[in-house]
């Protein structure tokens, strides 16, 4: 079962450099859909259950502005002024995962207004 939370994640702003656009616009999703799914309340995010050892990544999947079901690959970065998301990868979602979302989303909605745990 996937472990998921509805959240706002508190950072600084993200780290972008050619390398990391590069490889998120080469399946279409531009940087401000990036950043919109990454700072939306609806975003799922959970650790990457299949990073290898080293920095911690994450797993988030939401929605643009447009309404487009994306998946992003990210890492908190740590510098001197605080906390940077670097987006890894991006793409849109598939039927499927949208399906996955929209239950996951549900789950994290019913436990918020239960008052039960989140994370």
């Amino acid at each position: 079962m996937l472990e998921s939370v509805t959240r706002k994640t508190a950072f600084l702003g993200f780290e972008w450099d050619a390398e990391n656009r590069g490889k998120c616009r080469k399946h279409g999703v531009s940087v401000q859909e990036i950043e919109h799914v990454l700072t939306h309340a609806e975003t799922l995010i959970t650790p990457d259950p299949k990073n290898p050892a080293g920095e911690p990544r994450f797993l988030a999947i939401g929605r643009t502005r447009q309404g487009r079901y994306t998946f992003v690959v990210f890492t908190p970065r740590q510098r001197a002024a605080g906390a940077r998301l670097r987006p890894i990868s991006a793409r849109y979602m598939h039927k499927r995962e949208i399906r996955k979302y929209e239950q996951e989303i549900a789950r994290a909605q019913e436990r918020q207004a239960s008052g039960g745990a989140s994370r």
